[in-house]
Order: C-alpha cells, then sequence, then structure tokens
C-alpha cells in the first residue's frame, strides 16, 4: 500500500505533517497546499564545500542581519549589550570649583552634571591633616622642660611637624640648624614623641590608663647602622657570608642525621632489652607452670626490633612452613647475612615445621637480624669517630698544636691543653661537626702561620 510520503515524492512535493495514507484531498488540494508551504517558509540548504560559520553569516529574510562588530553576551556581571534608551541624556556643565586642601583661594574649573552643581568637591575627603598637639606656657614649663631643648626650638619643631605632616625626613631638611643645635632625625623624633606622651599623661582623667607611644631613639640609631654596613659589604664579604650560610646548613642537616641514628641506636638498644626481658619472664611463667596465667589475658608486649612475622588467622586450612617464611618488609641483605650466618653455625636454612622448631627458628632470625643492625650501628659509629679524629688532627696541624692524639691503635694518648691551641677568636672558625674554614679566614690564617714561621727562621 503506497503512502502520502511516496506519493508526494513521485510528484515532487514537500514533506507533509503526517506521513500516513494518501487520501482524496491530498490529491485535489496538491497545488493549494504547495503555495501556502513556499509563501509560509523559505528554507535555504546549505551548499556542499561551505562552512556552518559562512552559511550563518548569509542574510535571508527571517533573520537579522549578521551582526557588524563582535559583542558579549555572556550572562553574568559584564553588560549583555547597550540598551539605548529615548530618554534624555543628563546635561554636563562646565563649572568652578576650589580645593579645601589649599589655602590661597584657587578656583579651578571642569566638567560636572548639572544636578551636582553647588556640592563639594569629591575627592575632598581624602584630605587627611595629622593631628598635632599644642601646649601652653604653663604645660611646657611645669611638665615639658629639658635642658637640651629651649621653647623656641622645640616651638619650631612643632611647627615643621605640623606643616609637613609628620614626615621627619622633610622636618630635617628644612630645620633651622644655622639658629638651632644640629639635630638627627632620631633626635627630632624622640623629642617629639616624648612631648606627646606626656601631654597625654597630663591630659588623661583620673583612673584611666593612656596608651603611649615610646620611641626608642637608641635602637632605631643602631638599627640604621645595621643596614648601613649591610649596604657597604664588600662582594668577597657577601661571598664569604653565603658560604657560612652553606655550611650552617651542612652541620644542622649533619646534626639532625647525629640525632636521628642515635634515636634508632636507642630503639634497637632498648628492643634488645626488652626482647631478653620477655624470654626470661617466658622460662619462669613455664618453669612454674602456673594454669591460672592461661586462663588470664596476656599483658600488652611491647614492640620489638627484628623481624614481625605475620600471624596466620584465616578460616582455612595453613600449612605450618608459612609461618617461617620472611616477610617482605625484610630487605635482600638482611636475607642473605641471616643465611650466612645460618650457614656458619651449621644450622639448616628449613627444618622440619615442627610448633617448638618454628618458635624457635622465627625467634633465632629476629635475634640475627637485631644483631646485624646493632653491628651496622656500631660501625657507622666508628667511622664516625675515626671521621673526627682525623678532623680533629687537622684542626691541630692548622693551628700548630703539638699536643698527642689518640694512637692509630685506639689507645689514649696526652691530649693537648688550651695553651697549646692558641689562635685569635675572630679568626678561628671551628665546627664541631668538622666544616672547613672559609676562603677568607684560611688565607688569614695562611698568611698569619708563614709570617710566623718567618720570625722563627730570624730568632736564631
Amino acid at each position: 500500500m503506497t503512502t502520502g510520503a511516496d506519493v508526494r515524492d513521485i510528484l515532487e512535493l514537500t514533506g507533509g505533517e503526517n506521513d500516513g495514507p494518501i487520501t482524496k484531498k491530498d490529491l485535489i488540494n496538491s497545488d493549494k497546499k504547495k503555495s501556502k508551504k513556499t509563501t509560509e517558509t523559505l528554507t535555504f540548504k546549505r551548499p556542499e564545500g561551505m562552512h556552518r560559520e559562512v552559511y550563518a553569516l548569509l542574510y535571508s529574510d527571517k533573520k537579522d542581519a549578521p551582526p557588524l562588530l563582535p559583542s558579549d553576551t555572556t550572562q553574568g556581571y559584564r553588560t549583555v549589550k547597550a540598551k539605548l534608551g529615548c530618554k534624555k541624556v543628563r546635561p554636563w556643565k562646565w563649572m568652578p570649583f576650589t580645593n579645601p586642601a589649599r589655602r590661597d583661594g584657587a578656583i579651578f574649573h571642569h566638567w560636572r552634571r548639572v544636578a551636582e552643581e553647588g556640592k563639594d568637591y569629591p575627592f575632598a575627603r581624602f584630605n587627611k591633616t595629622v593631628q598635632v598637639p599644642v601646649y601652653s606656657e604653663q604645660e611646657y614649663q611645669v611638665h615639658l622642660h629639658d635642658d637640651g631643648w629651649t621653647k623656641a626650638e622645640t616651638d619650631h619643631l612643632f611647627d615643621l611637624c605640623k606643616r609637613f605632616d609628620l614626615r621627619f625626613v622633610v622636618v630635617h631638611d628644612r630645620y633651622d640648624h644655622q639658629q638651632y643645635r644640629k639635630r638627627s632625625v632620631e633626635d627630632l623624633k624622640e623629642r617629639y614623641y616624648s612631648i606627646c606622651g606626656k601631654l597625654t599623661k597630663v591630659r588623661a582623667p583620673s583612673g584611666t590608663d593612656p596608651k603611649i607611644y615610646i620611641f626608642d631613639a637608641g635602637h632605631e640609631r643602631r638599627r640604621k647602622e645595621q643596614l648601613e654596613k649591610l649596604f657597604n659589604r664588600t662582594p668577597e664579604q657577601v661571598a664569604e657570608e653565603e658560604y657560612l650560610i652553606q655550611e650552617l646548613r651542612k652541620i644542622e642537616n649533619r646534626k639532625k642525621e647525629r640525632e636521628k641514628k642515635a634515636q634508632d641506636l636507642q630503639k634497637l638498644i632498648k628492643a634488645a632489652d626488652t626482647t631478653t626481658e620477655l624470654r626470661r619472664a617466658e622460662k619462669r611463667v613455664s618453669k612454674k607452670k602456673l594454669p591460672q596465667k592461661r586462663e588470664t589475658e596476656k599483658p600488652a608486649v611491647p614492640e620489638t626490633a627484628g623481624i614481625k612475622f605475620p600471624d596466620f588467622k584465616s578460616a582455612g586450612v595453613t600449612l605450618r612452613s608459612q609461618r617461617m617464611k620472611l616477610p617482605s618488609s625484610v630487605g635482600q641483605k638482611k636475607i642473605k647475612a641471616i643465611e650466612q650466618i645460618l650457614m656458619e653455625q651449621g644450622v639448616d636454612l628449613n627444618p622440619m615445621p615442627t610448633e617448638e622448631i618454628v618458635q624457635m627458628f622465627n625467634e633465632l632470625r629476629s635475634d640475627l637480624v637485631l644483631l646485624y643492625e646493632l653491628k651496622q650501628a656500631h660501625s657507622n659509629c666508628e667511622y664516625e669517630q675515626q671521621m673526627l679524629r682525623h678532623r680533629y688532627e687537622a684542626l691541630l696541624k692548622a693551628s700548630g698544636g703539638s699536643g698527642g692524639v689518640l694512637g692509630s691503635g685506639g689507645e689514649a694518648q696526652a691530649w693537648p691543653s688550651a695553651d697549646d691551641i692558641k689562635v685569635e677568636a675572630k679568626e678561628q672558625i671551628i665546627d664541631v661537626v668538622g666544616a672547613p674554614l672559609t676562603p677568607n679566614s684560611r688565607k688569614r690564617r695562611e698568611s698569619a702561620s708563614s709570617s710566623s714561621s718567618v720570625k722563627k727562621v730570624k730568632k736564631p
């Protein structure tokens, strides 16, 4: 059975709303529908090879003209489009204004809205002035008198502070040094803030504790001196300071490493002590064979060093030999060291896994690991001791000391006294950890040693 779509396809008609079976009305009114379709909707098909963006720029009757300028239509804090209404524009006027910050009465002009005519200058609120205190003659004679300052000089100082808003560098520049004594910026600040503090105390109501600003002139002078010294450093001094900072960081890192090694060693020693004490306690309990101890809960056992074997508490069937496997946390070096010691002692690497043998074999290997770690820590301590001994000998040779040091066999000999090592404190930089000397101090020391050797040669 033919449908409406087939008939329209044969007659080259446009598609209808419903594609059901063809009826008599469709055939009779086909021309009317076609004319209506063409007049109502005028569709354009994008030609092949033309991009969608280019086709969207084409003009059609049913579409608006393409925009000539890019416009931002995103919603948010930006305006969508410029909305131009039919209202009248607010008029502007060229009008005069005065600035309250000026005292000369100067008149300026600028554009301003007519509605704002007669209002104050909007930027006058930024004209902030410093309130400089004013004192009377009686207050000065009773509370503010100073032998180093006259009243005329104090008045001159406060007048400049009021004129230049406490910019003391400008005050010091405009200060009358010819008529009055030559003062520094710190002296001017100290005099001004001391008077302000005294006036605040005097004028404060009874029973109140006012906040007073105290200016430390000595600290300010020392701070500026240090800044001047820091600014006037030579490139050699800067390089030496950077070198010393690097060496200080190395010393701190070595110190942290030593503290960490010492803590690890203490943990190993405590672990060894706890394991021996626990085994002695277990032996005592097994000898006594008290049934009450088995029924009661076991006390909390502290963590021990060595190997921590996992507990197999699964519901399935497991082999007892699995309890003898070393955990993955044990490294290959420790495993090889354990096997070597067991082979030297004639112990089988894979014994019969009975209950007692598994427990004792695991304890033996845990003790071997603990022994291995203690030996390693001991060798590290000996190595560091030997390095410190060599550094001490090098320092003695550099300082020209003639005292004895530890012998090669470890026998203690006579250590040098304090009188044997005589080096100036400024030139000597001794690091306990063994940091080398700075390049400048090394040069000074070499020059001092060469001069001392020349003097020794000239004496005979």
